[in-house]
């Protein structure tokens, strides 16, 4: 469990720090991070900081993709988490 909560942890701040990552490359019209890599770590269990990441940085809120997709990934797994806790 606290291996699992670690886990968490890291690979939310690493869909945060993407985002921050990518607004800087956008704004200076360099290198991109590719989109499905936003997804990667999102399903991966980074969801909530790359939601996060995407209105701290005012990044990809135009895209409905992001603002549906991201909440989406995240509602699923509070949902699977749920499931898996008993708490459903």
């Amino acid at each position: 469990m606290k291996l699992l909560l670690i886990y968490l942890v890291i690979v939310n701040v690493i869909g945060f720090i993407i985002m921050a990552v990518d607004k800087h490359k956008a704004k200076h019209h360099t290198w991109r991070i590719n989109e499905k890599s936003f997804f990667l770590i999102s399903l991966i269990g980074g969801s909530l900081g790359t939601i996060i990441g995407m209105y701290t940085f005012h990044h990809k809120t135009k895209h409905w993709y992001f603002v549906l997709g991201l909440p989406i990934i995240l509602l699923g797994q509070v949902g699977l988490w749920s499931l898996y806790q008993g708490w459903i």
